[in-house]
């Protein structure tokens, strides 16, 4: 049962927005006018030697109608030269229009990916529980790489087609009226053919999208999660998932290319229908002296590149449909509320003494659900308090609160006196220094890791507090020392020369405020009894707050509170607890058997 929800989990896809909403375009705005002048001199560039282009049609006529029949060589040649300068002056502004576009292209890339990154730093932790990491990675990837071709050039080119075309009905007209307007019959036929596919285009690939990203999010746990799969021999029941996930990703991309490949061969058609037709008016008018060879040759190059505009506005119209998902997908990540940001007029919260108070504090994750009901308490200045309980009771919450990383649904929580939700979260959350159970290694050096806590550290420092938390040993014993490169999670690192490391980061910042959650889950005894020096001087004049499974580490706390049914069942020192022979007592004296 747990295995098939798992399966349906990959399998879910993301609500299609239906129809489409022309906001997304217009928010896309924002991304190009930064390079509107780049883009409109590079359209000028195209539209120069595109109509330049146009005049060799009617050099073509003039040639076959007049200087050919009359022998003139002298003017052929000079025909032929103007024919020749015409391509060359449509070559190189197309050239440089591409280097230009290219230039514009990458920038929006850069641009939305900025933004994309930014956002997502700011987003609640729940964002990230609710979600595969490998969905939210393709957006700001490959979703990204997809639409910023199609907001430069594809915007550009939309507008140099149509002027094109609005130039090439021009030329045809002042060549032949009749004959032009045989090329205009096919444009209904046209029309009636894109409405058609249009809808069924872009719900094809909007399951496309769905479907990768969901192989994308399957395959991103799967590499991190690797050495579990092979501990518990799931390497079949994973193929096996995988392979549904690989071959909804294949039916789905032929289904969208049944659509995409009906475009320019239905263009295609009816070109050649028209042309044909042209050739049949043209032959007949022609017999009856209303018409010339050249102006019949001249019309069906004109109407090639009538066609031509029109088949690249049905390939811009495709890759327009296949990356307007992708641009919902983008804009839908950036339009994921801030749930816990600076309210308006925040304040910067002054250096701080480290007096935390919780008033009639209540909290749930989700609605109906409370974790914390009227939580009250006082801590006072460089105490030390202790949260113990049984698991899922609130301590790590409590403490995830004091950062303000959830917002209250009640209450308020002070520190200096002062509402922690009217102050910036940066000058409240550099002033504290939280250790997690798990401790997050990011790729680069020891040193690189240990300087996370404060960047303008000096290496003698880094040092310092290595030796502090008992890290520097260790360190000092591996290949580079401080400069080992540890790799993406530490996968060079032991879990307990992770949590020490994470220490050292700890105490380099230099926190007023100290979280200590489960931190020393992963160190043995006897290492978690050599650090208990180190973690003396970290609590030393700090406000802190422990949470350990190993009662045996929170004796000395000033402060024991034992969190249980959504608030402090009972507090007091150590002794004091156990001479109440209460809860604390006996979750106390159930870890003395368990040693025992």
């Amino acid at each position: 049962m747990a295995d098939t929800n798992r399966r349906n989990t990959y399998k879910q896809d993301e609500v299609l927005e239906e129809p489409f909403n022309i906001k997304h375009l217009l928010r896309a705005w924002v991304y190009i006018r930064k390079y509107s002048s780049k883009m409109i001199l590079a359209l000028i560039l195209s539209a120069i030697g595109g109509i330049a282009a146009l005049f060799s049609p009617k050099i073509t006529r003039i040639a076959l109608d007049e200087v050919v029949p009359a022998g003139d060589r002298t003017r052929l040649l000079r025909l032929v030269l103007i024919l020749l300068g015409v391509y060359m002056i449509s070559i190189i502004f197309t050239t440089i229009r591409s280097r230009i576009m290219v230039k514009v292209s990458q920038s929006i890339i850069f641009d939305i990916r900025k933004d994309l990154f930014a956002h997502l730093q700011k987003l609640p932790f729940t964002y990230y529980d609710d979600r595969p990491h490998g969905k939210i990675l393709i957006r700001v990837v490959n979703y990204v790489n997809s639409v910023s071709d199609m907001l430069s050039n594809g915007l550009i080119n939309v507008v140099l087609e149509i002027i094109n075309i609005v130039f090439i009905v021009v030329f045809m007209f002042t060549t032949d009226v009749k004959l032009a307007t045989v090329v205009m019959i096919g444009i209904p036929f046209l029309a009636v053919f894109m409405m058609w596919v249009k809808n069924k285009q872009r719900r094809a690939w909007q399951m496309v999208s769905n479907k990768n990203s969901n192989l994308n999010a399957y395959l991103q746990e799967n590499i991190v999660g690797a050495r579990i799969t092979q501990i518990f021999a799931r390497e079949d029941e994973n193929a096996e998932i995988f392979a549904g996930l690989s071959d909804n990703c294949r039916k789905t991309w032929m289904n969208a290319l049944v659509y995409t490949n009906l475009v320019w061969p239905g263009i295609d058609t009816i070109s050649v229908l028209v042309r044909a037709a042209i050739f049949v008016v043209g032959v007949l008018l022609f017999s009856q002296g209303q018409e010339t060879l050249g102006t019949i040759v001249a019309i069906s190059s004109y109407a090639s590149r009538f066609w031509q505009p029109i088949m690249n506005l049905g390939n811009i119209f495709n890759n327009f449909i296949n990356n307007i998902a992708y641009l919902e997908r983008i804009f839908e990540t950036l339009d994921e509320p801030v749930d816990v940001d600076d309210c308006p007029g925040a304040t910067e919260l002054p250096e701080i003494k480290g007096e935390v108070e919780f008033k009639n504090v209540t909290f749930s994750y989700e609605e109906g659900k409370e974790v914390l009901h009227n939580v009250s308490f006082k801590v006072n200045p460089g105490e030390s308090v202790a949260l113990v309980g049984p698991t899922g009771a609130g301590k790590s919450t409590i403490v995830s609160l004091i950062s303000r990383f959830y917002n209250l649904d009640s209450g308020t929580i002070t520190i200096d006196g002062q509402d922690i939700s009217k102050v910036t979260l940066h000058s409240l959350r550099s002033q504290m220094g939280i250790m997690l159970q798990d401790s997050f290694i990011f790729s680069g050096t020891i040193e690189d890791n240990i300087r996370y806590g404060k960047l303008d550290a000096t290496a003698e420092e880094i040092v310092k507090a290595s030796k502090v938390v008992c890290a520097d040993s260790f360190i000092q014993n591996m290949s580079g020392g401080y400069n080992t490169e540890v790799k993406e999670r530490g996968s060079l690192l032991s879990q307990g020369q992770k949590q020490l490391i994470s220490f050292a980061r700890t105490l380099l910042s230099d926190p007023a405020i100290l979280v200590l959650d489960e931190a020393t889950s992963s160190i043995d005894v006897q290492t978690e009894r050599a650090l208990q020096k180190g973690l003396d001087a970290m609590l030393k004049g700090r406000t802190s707050f422990i949470i350990a499974h190993r009662l045996s580490t929170i004796k000395n706390c000033d402060r024991i509170m034992y969190i249980d049914g959504g608030g402090i069942a009972e507090v007091g020192t150590h002794d004091e607890l156990m001479s109440k022979k209460g809860a604390y007592y006996k979750l106390y004296c159930s870890q003395l058997d368990e040693i025992a």
